[in-house]
């Protein structure tokens, strides 16, 4: 399983509770990343290659893609090797979050739009996307930026004027209502990731009455998703039922 969301973890739980022997795999990315009840591997694969041969070397017959629904490469990358291995992949994703009543939600198609819907005039943002791509955001040092990180920076951040708040989720609005207003926060910007783990900023904003620019899930090729954990057990007990 290639995890690295609270979904992965629910569903490694259910993994941990039957015979299949399963392995879950991490990206590496957090210095920290959540303990499994599974056995666990961390780094990449050297691209789609490199994991069409980690397959073939350990025997792996079925795949299950949990990664970050912003995790495209990865995703795209088991695609490929699953394809090339003729090993079965499904993915286990959960729905993007829809804009509800009351939400000031903007949609843009990628980091760099949202960047450039950041007003003239100095705004106080709470940019909600990560470590990953912040350095997107040094092109406009006019404003303020709240970052929130799993882990603590290693180096100087790329923003002149920025705070981190180190945290690891689910978050509730109680909490998020409270760092909205202590930070005097008018934008959001967010990746519309799904989940409950880091919704609770969307229902703060709404409360708030705070412009949301939300980021577009990246395009990933055609696969099977599947939403539950139930669902992916069950694709998984068929499929080996089959000997596929």
């Amino acid at each position: 399983m290639l995890g690295g969301t609270t979904e992965a973890t629910q569903l490694a739980t259910a993994l941990a509770k039957t015979g299949y022997d399963a392995l879950f795999s991490y990206a590496g990315r957090t210095n920290r990343p959540v303990a499994q009840p599974l056995p666990t591997r961390v780094g990449g694969f050297g691209g789609a290659d490199g994991l069409a041969g980690f397959l073939k070397d350990d025997g792996i017959t079925h795949v299950i893609d949990a990664t970050h629904p912003f995790a495209a490469q990865m995703s795209t990358n088991a695609i490929t090797a699953c394809g090339n291995t003729e090993i079965p992949l499904v993915a286990f994703e959960r729905p993007p979050w829809q804009a509800e009543l009351g939400d000031n939600w903007l949609s843009v198609s990628d980091i760099t739009a949202a960047s450039l819907e950041l007003p003239d005039h100095p705004a106080r943002v709470f940019l909600a996307i990560g470590k990953q791509h912040i350095d997107a955001f040094a092109a406009r040092p006019e404003h303020f930026y709240l970052l929130r990180l799993v882990d603590t920076p290693t180096q100087a951040l790329p923003l002149p004027n920025a705070h981190a708040v180190i945290a690891r989720g689910p978050f509730d609005e109680a909490g998020d209502l409270a760092l909205l207003q202590e930070h005097n926060i008018n934008i959001i910007v967010a990746k519309n990731a799904g989940g409950q783990g880091a919704a609770a900023k969307l229902a703060a904003a709404r409360a708030l009455g705070l412009k949301v620019i939300m980021i577009d899930r990246p395009h990933i090729p055609a696969r099977r998703v599947l939403g539950t954990v139930g669902d992916v057990m069950t694709w998984l007990d068929h499929s080996a039922d089959l000997g596929v």
